[in-house]
């Protein structure tokens, strides 16, 4: 059987904040059977843009992705919000050129969020070192809206040896990012994440996961502020057995 030639699509926040998520979603795509490439070429996937009506940008970003990931098997993102906007925005920012429409179509229909493809695609199973802990998973709006991304994170989490999930009352509760909302409404958005740390807290767990950075950072952010001892990581961390210190807070001298 030939090896599916992947794509990683690193995305801004993991390349600038949380490098290891991306060599995570690398070794777990690797272990599914994959050949793994990082096209130097990516930047941004123009969500930014996108929503802020900047559709120019947004088109010139998109054009870089059409000829970066042109030629492979699939696209992953270890990013919901990403995936989502290749996936369900893309092929739009070209509905006046049936030419570059149809390559973005094509762009489109072969990327997938991390837990998704490697679920849904590969139907793998990982293989996961032990984690005694009790932990509670986030649902991001994006991939689970956009990509219907829901049982795919827990079934790869079921894997982990001594993992406990206690859910939220309400996962699936926005955390207030939203990207540019949270600098649009900050006073919304800071109401938002505080309900959400209160539900996040509510459950008892000592780790939060969830599969989005954008997310992570500002759950991060917002139980650090009111000194919570929850330790935030991406799923695809725990998944690959990372040894990093959690999200927000500095590494060992």
């Amino acid at each position: 059987m030939t090896q599916p030639r992947v794509a990683l699509f690193v995305t801004c926040l993991i390349d600038l904040h949380r490098p290891s998520v991306g060599f995570a979603a690398i070794s777990l795509l690797e272990a599914a059977g994959c050949v793994v490439e990082v096209p130097r070429a990516q930047t941004c996937c123009g969500q930014p843009a996108y929503n802020a009506g900047d559709r120019a940008t947004a088109r010139e970003l998109g054009l870089s992705i059409i000829t970066a990931f042109a030629g492979y098997d699939y696209i992953v993102a270890p990013s919901g919000s990403c995936a989502g906007m290749i996936s369900k925005h893309l092929p739009h920012l070209f509905d006046d050129d049936p030419n570059l429409r149809a390559k973005a179509d094509a762009i489109a229909a072969k990327t997938y969020e991390l837990t998704a493809f490697l679920t849904d695609i590969m139907n793998f199973t990982p293989t996961p070192p032990p984690l005694a802990a009790t932990a509670t998973y986030h649902d991001s709006c994006a991939g689970l809206r956009e990509l219907g991304v829901k049982t795919q994170p827990r079934r790869l989490l079921a894997a982990v040896p001594g993992l406990t999930i206690t859910e939220m009352a309400d996962p699936e509760l926005c955390c207030g990012f939203g990207g540019t909302f949270c600098i649009k409404f900050p006073d919304i958005s800071a109401r938002m994440v505080s309900d959400k740390t209160a539900d996040i807290e509510a459950t008892g767990a000592g780790l939060l996961l969830a599969g989005d950075m954008g997310c992570l950072l500002n759950m991060a952010g917002r139980l650090s502020r009111e000194g919570s001892t929850v330790s935030v990581r991406h799923i695809a961390e725990v998944l690959a057995g990372s040894t990093q210190p959690p999200i927000g807070l500095p590494a060992p001298a």
